[in-house]
């Protein structure tokens, strides 16, 4: 059984709800995975774990800054262990393109360079904005040709079964990476 630790950062809890889908895979497939929301936890990675997976969503172009922080701060653990990052975000849905900029700008900025990388459509959840950022997310997504401009309704752009192979490929690639008791 391997120990994985999921360190997230999230606006609007949609890389929470990704985080804990990761976690229920792992844990359905016999291991253990905590997850960790780095707004509200100390910075250190803890000690004992087999491998790391870390989240963060984008916002106005960037990862959270406290995320890309823990990265920095803890570049090194990071790097003997197997580790990886998910990104999430609108643009990982609509413009793969500028998502995959955001993890190169995310990696250039923090110095670290995962194992492995999965970019993950976000959530447009108007129903939970107020009316400035309603409005605000409209105009942007009108902006981009999307015909998701409803804000009576909420829009997940996660696909769910990407999550999950994202998930177990990590499993596979756990397995043939010796943690930090090899």
């Amino acid at each position: 059984m391997a120990r994985i630790l999921i360190p997230y950062g999230t606006s609007e809890g949609q890389t929470a709800r990704i985080a804990d889908y990761i976690s229920d895979v792992l844990q359905a497939h016999g291991h253990q995975a905590d997850t960790l929301d780095l707004k509200h936890a100390d910075h250190g990675l803890p000690d004992g774990y087999d491998g790391v997976i870390v989240g963060a969503s984008i916002h106005a172009g960037k990862h959270e800054g406290y995320v890309a922080d823990f990265v920095r701060r803890n570049r090194s653990g990071l790097e003997r262990l197997p580790a990886a990052l998910f990104s999430v975000s609108l643009s990982a849905h609509a413009e793969p393109e500028e998502a995959e900029k955001y993890v190169a700008e995310f990696e250039d900025s923090t110095g670290w360079h995962p194992d492995k990388v999965a970019m993950f459509g976000g959530a447009l959840l108007y129903t939970q904005y107020g009316f400035l950022k309603r409005m605000m997310m409209k105009k942007i997504v009108s902006g981009q040709g999307s015909p998701d401009t409803d804000t009576g309704r909420d829009y997940i752009y996660t696909e769910w079964d990407g999550v999950r192979r994202f998930a177990e490929e990590l499993l596979v690639y756990l397995e043939r990476e010796p943690g930090p008791e090899s």
